[in-house]
């Protein structure tokens, strides 16, 4: 608890053992009515000022005006208890609120604990502390081990293991070294590094998460709108329906029937159902659900950009995959190698030294396959040939490393394959030695993911690609995608998200998920845009609505469960509290409830509707 909240908790247990005190002694008259207001006082003074400063200002109808005129309608009415009671559990429940949204706070303040208070800066052989923004592109600063990676840069010294669980989420370290990218926000674990900035800190990846979570409230959704409008015109409403309660049952009875007008007993009903009718249950929880919503996403390495976002992804039916990046890994690795005579290892060692001097995606996957370190001195007369692949001699032999191209062109017989990916055909020393299959890997967990969106209510999955239909058919049969559409050039794939949005439910939204990198048209065309792996990603960051702060493919399942929870729990407190509100409200206009029931349906409804929309900080682990 803050300071501000242990006060009030001191002046409520005052009040609540001088009221409890009062109850047990027979004080009539005068004496009792002065006693009385000294808890009420206690507890109520500053509802009293809010009150009187809102009719002050014209802004009248608000929660501490009818919790005013309510207890000091019951005090002028004799009931002395029932007024110091409505007060006192009133306040009960704003220090419930109050702590429940400080705990919602709190869970977004432990992702802003990833702002760096200082960077390491080299000086005459002395590390300086300086201020990240002080800090300008291309400088050499040092991190050590326990400290948070100031600003995005490129690692010149030094290897280590990085906690990145405040972005992504995940517990698991990564180790990084010298070459590696390094973003803000991770924890250096064990090594001390030097980095070279790429990046002002207010353009970092850690600035970038922050002010996205900062401005994450500004964006309301639908339903908070609708409770704001509500709220406005509600408040005025019953302020004067309780008026007519008061005045015109009385006016007939008296005027009409001849009877007793029974002033107190009407005023009392009117008081009553002011009382009943405060909207704090639903002005508190609504917002606070989603508020609890976004910070427990974030916890859990899901960005999302405002509530509104928050209730698209609830009602999201389709969802559309970019293959590359996003179900696949985005990078070509060796899948198979196949010879004639010669052993494995001897073809991916050939290929790779022939290929040691191109920096082409072929080339790196056969040199990463080939896991050793080459030795380029086994290797000369390099040719490459545009379209074709490479020549070079190894060792004094001739070898020959491309496509069928290539083979035809030097002569070489070689076997036809069918098999999908990138066909790599090696001949040694004139002969042709075997094929090396290269293809982009599907990610470990895509197919999860695809299945797992499907129990989640999705109702369609599509695949969009810019590869040839034999790859994409086959990892859409490995993923398990209802949909593919392959060989589309980047404007295409707006057109096709287009064509699905025209033919589906307008009630029910596509997602488009992408690596953010090159979706950046695509991400803005979908009802809601998700980016995955965006960490550093500038294009993804402005573009989508949604951010998964890694490259799993089950971060967009857990973004689709997160959203539904949420959504879930605002509409059953707008359910519950409306309806034990009208309820208690009849209930009250015809005399049955009393103060006592009153205060069930403000403070009581108000704690439960609170204690249901902290559960959306809660995210469970797939």
């Amino acid at each position: 608890m803050n300071k501000k909240q242990k006060k009030m908790l001191t002046r409520i247990l005052i009040a609540a053992i001088m009221v409890a005190a009062l109850s047990l002694v027979p004080v009539q008259g005068y004496l009792r009515a002065v006693l009385y207001m000294i808890p009420y006082l206690v507890i109520g003074y500053d509802i009293l000022l809010k009150a009187w400063k809102g009719i002050r200002n014209r802004q009248v109808f608000d929660e501490n005006f009818l919790m005013a005129v309510a207890t000091v309608g019951a005090i002028c009415l004799g009931d002395f208890k029932e007024g110091t009671a409505v007060m006192l559990f009133y306040q009960i429940g704003e220090l419930f609120q109050s702590y429940a949204v400080g705990k919602s706070r709190r869970n977004i303040s432990e992702l802003m604990d990833i702002r760096p208070d200082y960077a390491n800066v080299e000086r005459n052989g002395s590390l300086e502390k300086v201020d990240p923004d002080e800090v300008e592109i291309g400088s050499i600063i040092v991190v050590q081990p326990g400290e948070k990676v100031p600003i995005d840069g490129i690692i010149t010294e030094g290897k280590t293991t990085l906690n990145t669980s405040a972005l992504t989420g995940e517990s698991l370290p990564r180790d990084a070294k010298e070459g590696d990218e390094i973003i803000s926000g991770c924890i250096n674990m064990t090594g001390v590094l030097k980095i070279r900035t790429t990046r002002e800190f207010g353009e970092s990846t850690v600035s970038k998460i922050l002010d996205l979570v900062e401005n994450s409230s500004s964006r309301k959704s639908r339903s908070e709108n609708f409770i704001s409008k509500f709220a406005r015109y509600y408040t005025p409403v019953v302020c004067y329906s309780a008026l007519a309660l008061a005045i015109l049952p009385p006016l007939v009875r008296l005027m009409l029937m001849g009877l007793d007008p029974q002033w107190g007993d009407w005023v009392y009903r009117a008081l009553t159902f002011l009382v009943i009718s405060c909207p704090c249950a639903l002005v508190i929880s609504i917002p606070l659900s989603f508020f609890a919503g976004i910070g427990g996403a974030s916890n859990a390495g899901v960005l999302v950009k405002g509530s509104n976002y928050m209730e698209t992804l609830a009602q999201t039916r389709y969802v559309v995959f970019d293959k590359t990046g996003t179900l696949t890994k985005g990078v070509f690795e060796v899948c198979g190698v196949h010879h004639n005579v010669m052993e494995d290892h001897k073809i991916l060692e050939y290929a790779a030294l022939a290929e040691c001097s191109s920096s082409h995606p072929i080339s790196r996957s056969l040199q990463r396959a080939y896991g050793k370190e080459i030795d380029r001195t086994r290797v000369e007369d390099i040719e490459e040939i545009s379209g074709n692949g490479v020549t070079a001699r190894v060792d004094g032999i001739p070898v020959a490393v491309g496509n069928s191209r290539l083979m035809e062109r030097l002569g070489v017989a070689f076997k036809e394959c069918h098999q999908v990916g990138t066909i790599v055909h090696v001949a040694i020393d004139g002969s042709y030695a075997g094929h090396i299959l290269i293809a982009d890997v599907l990610k470990p967990t895509a197919k999860a993911a695809v299945a797992e969106l499907k129990k989640s209510g999705i109702r369609e999955t599509v695949m969009l690609t810019g590869d040839i239909d034999r790859v994409a058919q086959q990892a859409a049969a490995e993923t398990g995608v209802d949909r593919v559409y392959s060989e589309l050039l980047p404007a295409d794939k707006v057109t096709k998200v287009e064509e699905l949005l025209e033919k589906k439910n307008p009630r029910e939204k596509l997602a488009f998920v992408g690596d953010g990198i090159n979706d950046a048209p695509v991400l803005s065309r979908a009802d809601i845009g998700i980016a995955m792996g965006a960490l550093g990603s500038d294009a993804a960051i402005e573009a989508a609505d949604v951010v998964l702060m890694d490259d799993d493919p089950l971060k967009v399942v857990k973004a689709v469960r997160i959203a539904k929870k949420c959504m879930r729990i605002v509409y059953q407190n707008i359910y519950f509290a409306i309806g034990i509100k009208i309820l208690c409200l009849l209930l009250g206009a015809v005399g049955i409830a009393n103060m006592w029931i009153a205060i069930f349906a403000d403070v009581g409804v108000m704690v439960i509707a609170v204690l249901n929309a902290i559960r959306a900080l809660f995210v469970k682990k797939l």
